[in-house]
């Protein structure tokens, strides 16, 4: 799901007409203690926060504080554990038998049930919704009939989906998919209140969730207002009054904020200030593992991409990327060159490999030259790899990816950045399918699976396979791998599917990108989950 953009934030100095509380909560606004405010960096979502239209990190922040699931995946450890599941029962890794706690309320104190689920995913599933993350509801019996690739749908519901009594719902798959159950901590699969389909408009200017935290108030540009919801029932009740979420389009505005006391913590800390956040913050600062890869896809609907001989274009610019000088200089050791297309956090037994993409990965300028030329050559002569701009990160590693690629090859023009001023603006020309050369993507998980690196990004039509990118044997392995009841065999099979993404370069990997965050005095009990996201519901304020 989840575009791993750390992209969006708003400059309080370019807001002036905004209120003063849209640049941070501050030292002395926030109060303290268990009614404290925490104030936090954060970017105006690409689309309204439907939880099966939100699939880059800025929304996926809000509805981790605003939802919980049948499931959620430990802040520690990324486990999917039971949350408003009571138990998921199969004996054929096809049919399902969801049970759910009862007691649990949304905010508006209607109650969750099997209906809340059953007409959340309908919804999220049916093609007139256009919902960008209805292909997780693809397994489910029906989807092709309420979300077919061409014309109307013939179905407005999941056939596979029936509500059996108020907690209990049986839900048929298309296909044996033996680790279904792990992957419903994701918020796509979030209840929904009826509030939601009865009154759409009023749920999208604040949205009405089941989760630790409700909306006080949104408005675009400056600031999400979250407060605690003390009516919420499950075990991980917020520690703090609420959470501000305010909005800035550079995140060095953002970490200048943090150092002058006037923001509580900043999520990404910017590139730039890499070398002094030790001094600057010292035990205050958390750089941490995360299931983030950072990759270069490319526009595979564009035939100039699109060649029989593009693998080897591709796989030469690859090895015309010194990653391990980039991450060195530019991220101060805070990304780990890529050695595969998942992240080191899934673990050697949970699919990640150290030695999948092997030369391919590793930086070899002469190898590079010749690779590229026996392709044919960069289209047109020059590549322009485009990125969003509102965050000077970005900026700085395209320009170092794009000089040791013109090194490597002998031209100084064969690469040039190629900025989009807003990530909304990026996010748009690449779903529009407007981008004629490569551009920036990388990936959160949505679950600890090595199916999620893999089939939303490069199956056929996935969700999220942004450069359009098809491959038929890559396919028929993802859907052995999803059949396999045995956990070693499934993982091993989808390994092969990814030697298929590694031979034809179906996306370049660049590096593991750790969390990192800093935080001011006012607060403490700071952490990062595996997502890299902040556990708000765990910060205190002092």
């Amino acid at each position: 799901m989840r575009r791993a953009t750390h992209a969006p934030w708003a400059a309080c100095a370019m807001a002036l007409a905004l209120a003063a509380t849209a640049c941070g909560g501050g030292s002395d606004s926030g109060g303290s203690g268990a009614d404290g405010i925490v104030s936090s960096s954060w970017g105006d979502p690409q689309n309204p926060l439907e939880p099966a239209n939100t699939n880059e990190v800025q929304g996926g922040k809000v509805l981790d504080m605003l939802f919980r699931g049948l499931k959620r995946y430990d802040p520690k450890t990324g486990e999917a554990q039971d949350m408003i599941a009571s138990k998921i029962d199969t004996t054929d890794s096809v049919n399902f038998t969801v049970t759910i706690k009862d007691g649990w309320n949304f905010s508006n104190g209607e109650k969750v049930t099997a209906q809340s689920f059953v007409d959340a995913w309908n919804y999220g599933a049916n093609l007139k919704n256009n919902q960008k993350n209805a292909y997780f509801f693809g397994y489910i019996d029906g989807y092709a009939a309420v979300h077919p690739e061409s014309g109307a749908p013939t179905a407005q519901t999941l056939s596979g989906l029936k509500v059996v009594n108020p907690t209990t719902f049986t839900v048929k798959l298309s296909q044996k998919f033996s680790t279904w159950p792990d992957t419903l901590g994701y918020a796509a699969f979030a209840p929904l209140p009826k509030v939601f389909f009865d009154d759409h408009d009023a749920w999208i200017a604040k949205p009405i969730g089941n989760g630790p935290y409700a909306v006080d108030s949104y408005a675009k540009g400056s600031k999400m207002a979250m407060r605690r919801w003390d009516g919420y029932k499950g075990p991980d009740k917020a520690q703090n009054g609420g959470v501000d979420l305010n909005v800035y389009t550079d995140n060095n505005t953002a970490y200048t904020d943090l150092t002058a006391g006037n923001l509580d913590l900043v999520d990404d800390v910017p590139a730039s200030q890499l070398k002094n956040v030790e001094a600057d913050l010292g035990g205050r600062y958390i750089n941490t593992p995360a299931g983030i890869i950072q990759t270069l896809a490319f526009p595979y609907y564009d035939k100039a991409w699109n060649t029989p001989n593009g693998a080897k274009v591709r796989t030469g610019l690859s090895m015309a990327i010194n990653r391990e000088q980039i991450t060195d200089t530019i991220f101060q050791k805070t990304r780990t060159p890529a050695k595969d297309w998942t992240s080191p956090v899934l673990g050697a037994d949970g699919g990640f490999s150290e030695t999948l993409c092997g030369k391919a990965c590793e930086y070899n300028a002469a190898e590079a030259k010749k690779l590229v030329a026996e392709g044919g050559g960069i289209p047109g002569g020059q590549m322009k790899l485009t990125y969003n701009a509102d965050t000077g990160s970005h900026k700085d590693w395209v320009d170092a990816v794009c000089n040791s690629i013109n090194n490597a090859l002998g031209n100084d023009r064969a690469c040039v950045g190629n900025p989009v001023g807003t990530f909304a603006d990026f996010r748009n020309q690449i779903t529009q399918l407007k981008l004629r050369g490569p551009f920036r993507a990388g990936w959160q998980m949505d679950y600890p699976l090595i199916q999620n690196f893999l089939q939303p990004l490069y199956y056929t039509n996935a969700s999220s396979n942004d450069g359009k990118w098809t491959n038929k044997e890559f396919d028929k392995l993802v859907d052995q791998a999803n059949a396999e009841t045995d956990v070693a065999k499934a993982v091993e099979t989808f390994q092969q599917a990814e030697e298929v993404v590694r031979d034809q370069m179906a996306a370049i990997p660049l590096w593991y990108q750790n969390g990192s965050a800093g935080y001011s005095e006012r607060i403490s009990n700071v952490s990062l989950n595996p997502f890299s996201v902040p556990v708000y519901n765990e910060i205190k304020v002092n």
